[in-house]
């Protein structure tokens, strides 16, 4: 399974214990890639292989933390025109690898789905919530880790997704999210998660996505703190089962 990255000397590299040699191949890999202005989905898919085994293969805590930190600081690098097409072949990487991480791994690959999310939001910070931008960040979304009805998606990767929401936007301006100018950046953020909550195909999907907007730091956001919300929805049957009737 993770013959590719065993086999490439350079993500080998990335996963050393030794900090010299890590620090380089990280070098070179921000050189090279912030050197593009276009590279292939297969490229991206390819280096995301490599990438998501180049983690695999860390075993101490320290130094996966380091790793997944060091990989979301490669979005800071990328041209413009390569930063969605990255966060992709990320997320779909995530997604088609989740199937195959054991439950001894999964901490490491959550802390750098959160580390995604973050490194996601600083690039639209840095670039002033641009509408366009904030429109093909929805789309990469709505496409894979908050996708609404396809149920290849994961839903592990849906949950911890709406879970870390809120808490890495609120690195993004915190009570600023409050004033009026701000209003329409974050309604055009919590979109995907809005229509998870009523699209959803599953009903605990659509719970966990009212959950995220019932945050209440998110709420004072968007000035509802004081509404009453309503929680009341139809039993889903495809969902629950109360068992065998007497």
């Amino acid at each position: 399974m993770a013959s590719d990255a065993q086999n490439n000397p350079f993500i080998r590299n990335l996963a050393s214990s030794d900090k010299k040699v890590r620090d380089q191949a990280l070098d070179s890999l921000r050189t090279y890639l912030g050197a593009q202005s276009h590279i292939s989905e297969l490229d991206l898919l390819k280096l995301w292989k490599g990438l998501f085994y180049c983690l695999w293969m860390q075993d101490k805590p320290a130094l996966q933390q380091r790793l997944s930190r060091d990989l979301a600081s490669l979005v800071s690098t990328l041209r413009a025109p390569v930063v969605f097409p990255f966060l992709r072949a990320f997320f779909t990487t995530i997604a088609r690898e989740w199937g195959h991480i054991e439950a001894l791994r999964l901490d490491k690959y959550l802390y750098l789905i959160r580390q995604y999310v973050n490194a996601s939001f600083s690039f639209l910070s840095r670039n002033k919530w641009k509408r366009d931008l904030l429109e093909q960040w929805n789309s990469v979304v709505e496409e894979i880790p908050l996708e609404c009805q396809d149920m290849k998606i994961p839903n592990g990767l849906r949950y911890h997704v709406m879970d870390v929401w809120v808490d890495e936007l609120e690195k993004f301006g915190g009570d600023e999210w409050e004033s009026e100018d701000r209003s329409e950046i974050l309604e055009e953020l919590i979109v995907p998660v809005e229509r998870m909550a009523k699209e959803g195909k599953l009903k605990p999907l659509r719970e966990a996505a009212k959950e995220c907007l019932a945050d209440e730091r998110l709420r004072a956001w968007r000035g509802q703190e004081d509404e009453v919300l309503d929680q009341s929805e139809e039993d889903d049957e495809e969902v629950e089962w109360g068992g065998f009737a007497d």
